[in-house]
């Protein structure tokens, strides 16, 4: 903890970078408390706020890639037993954790890569179920950087937003007042999305039954 600590009172591109990619594995890293800071001080000048995204995104890619390798490589089995063991836990991971990512993947089919990236409690772990059903990697790495951009994007908003109107001591407690409703309007949004494509697919299941 006091690593981490350390890794965000001390926020750069390497940092960034490096939070992110944790973050899209499975150690418990909110991105709310990385981009949105970094862009906070990108609004000062102390860093780029395009930087700030980029960095951000390709660390995400990376810890993907790496949970996507593992339920490639390795299985459901091996991961069930990973998210069941004690590193798991203190990882705050569990079987039903991943299961539930796997449901969603399954209900939304490739597109969750993007859209998964927006929720919470999906974010982190939807890689796993494109590695399980061998989706192919350059499809999935490129909704996986869709998706995480968009994410990094509203964060980094959200940073340069609250510089002008709030100061740094209050930084923190503003972003997860300010995320909470973020993330609903994301939510509400995904599911519109969700909805309209799975009426547009029973309406033409429904008229290729009829010709």
């Amino acid at each position: 903890m006091d690593i981490f600590s350390s890794l965000l009172s001390n926020l750069n591109y390497g940092t960034v970078f490096f939070l992110m990619l944790l973050e899209s594995t499975v150690i418990p890293v909110p991105s709310e408390l990385v981009v949105a800071p970094a862009a906070y001080h990108a609004a000062a000048g102390n860093v780029d706020v395009w930087m700030v995204i980029l960095m951000a995104t390709i660390g995400a890619d990376c810890g993907a890639s790496i949970n996507y390798l593992a339920g490639y490589y390795l299985g459901r089995p091996v991961i069930y037993r990973f998210a069941n063991s004690k590193w798991g836990r203190m990882c705050l991971l569990n079987q039903q954790k991943v299961e539930h990512s796997e449901r969603y993947f399954n209900d939304h089919g490739l597109v969750a890569t993007i859209t998964g990236r927006l929720i919470p409690g999906i974010r982190h772990l939807i890689s796993i179920p494109a590695g399980l059903s061998k989706m192919n990697y350059w499809k999935f790495l490129l909704y996986t950087t869709v998706g995480a951009g968009c994410w990094h994007a509203i964060l980094a908003g959200l940073g340069w937003y609250l510089h002008a109107v709030v100061p740094e001591a209050q930084l923190n407690d503003k972003i997860m007042e300010y995320g909470e409703y973020i993330k609903i309007v994301i939510v509400a949004l995904v599911a519109i999305v969700a909805l309209y494509f799975a009426v547009k697919w029973w309406l033409k299941r429904k008229r290729t039954a009829a010709e």
